[in-house]
């Protein structure tokens, strides 16, 4: 079922997926704009019971794959909401040429979302760049891979060794140690892309794989982020 964050915002938690032999939560987020337009952030696997409540919300109008890795289930939604436009991350166009998404997303938020969400492209890394949003009535930064934060109860033990390893166990969630490895030349941009996520000052923080941060979260930022100092 879809959880109420605060008014016209839900998360989602869909089924887990594995990846590189490790199982990842999935979740989603809907926001209803002004208009009454739902845009759905990462979507995940599409089921009956899920369109329905999506459904009774409003019209599902923007779809939002946010980095190159998180499109797994996007065309089921393109081809159930055919009139929806879907938008790309940077480098997955050319990823994924058989998707028919309907643009790239950039840095400037678009004209149908500007006045309630925020973007930017998290850049620095020459493997992959994420967009970051921000539902500005809500206070809610939204993420998908820039940080993971998995309870230790989510893994096996010996997947525990290898979750702490790559840094991406709760209550330290950071970015994935091989996806900092590649900011190396990049730390300057991703400092300025940090500062303006800052500059935001979420309240809260929808996390796509592990716990949300619900309070404190400039306090979190600051923590998981500290491999940029």
């Amino acid at each position: 079922m879809l959880h109420a964050i605060d008014s016209d915002i839900w998360y989602y938690d869909g089924p887990t997926v594995s990846f590189y032999g490790m199982p990842y939560t999935t979740r989603m987020t809907v926001i209803r704009l002004d208009d009454g337009k739902l845009w759905v952030h990462s979507p995940c696997k599409l089921t009956d019971s899920l369109q329905q409540e999506v459904d009774s919300l409003g019209e599902v109008s923007y779809l939002i794959a946010p980095n190159k890795i998180h499109y797994l289930f996007i065309q089921e939604w393109i081809s159930r909401y055919p009139d929806a436009n879907s938008y790309a991350a940077p480098g997955l166009l050319k990823k994924c040429p058989d998707i028919p998404f309907s643009s790239e997303l950039i840095s400037k938020p678009n004209d149908a979302w500007r006045e309630q969400i925020d973007q930017l492209i998290f850049t620095g890394s020459p493997a992959m760049e994420e967009v970051v949003f921000f539902h500005q009535a809500s206070g809610t930064l939204i993420l998908t891979d820039l940080i993971e934060n998995f309870p230790t109860a989510h893994f096996k033990p010996w997947q525990n060794h290898i979750a702490k390893l790559v840094g991406i166990l709760a209550p330290d969630g950071q970015t994935p140690a091989d996806w900092r490895i590649s900011f190396i030349f990049g730390k300057e941009k991703a400092r300025a892309c940090l500062q303006k996520i800052e500059a935001w000052q979420p309240k809260a923080i929808i996390i796509a794989h592990g716990e949300c941060i619900w309070q404190d979260a400039p306090a979190f930022l600051k923590r998981s982020f500290r491999w940029l100092d």
